[in-house]
């Protein structure tokens, strides 16, 4: 995913919820299906920040040497400013950009 190109307000909102659960009929499970989206995003944001802060890694025993290296500062500013992964996956769903289906529950009888 390109978080830089990523379109979402960075404060939250107040929601209507009759726009929140026009896909879905129900607003629980709008709110499950925006749910496991934001967790996926926080997932795939943990680990590309861990690739990109990987190369700044120094592997040294004195603990008292602290580098400061300026792009890694810059990158670690970047992913704070992102909108959080619940924002984002919100305006995914609002988008029409989340792919859901409903299980069907079969009643034995």
């Amino acid at each position: 995913m390109d978080f830089k190109k990523v379109i979402a307000p960075l404060t939250t909102t107040t929601q209507d919820f009759s726009v929140l659960d026009k896909d879905t009929g129900n607003i629980y499970e709008s709110v499950r299906v925006i749910a496991k989206r934001s967790n996926t995003i926080g997932q795939d944001m943990k680990q590309e920040l861990n690739r990109k802060l990987e190369e700044f890694a120094y592997y040294t025993d004195n603990l008292e040497e602290v580098f400061e290296n300026r792009e890694q500062i810059e990158i670690s500013k970047f992913y704070e400013r992102l909108p959080k992964p619940t924002l984002i996956a919100l305006q995914e769903f609002l988008d029409g950009k989340i792919y859901h289906k409903k299980e069907q529950i079969q009643e034995e009888g």
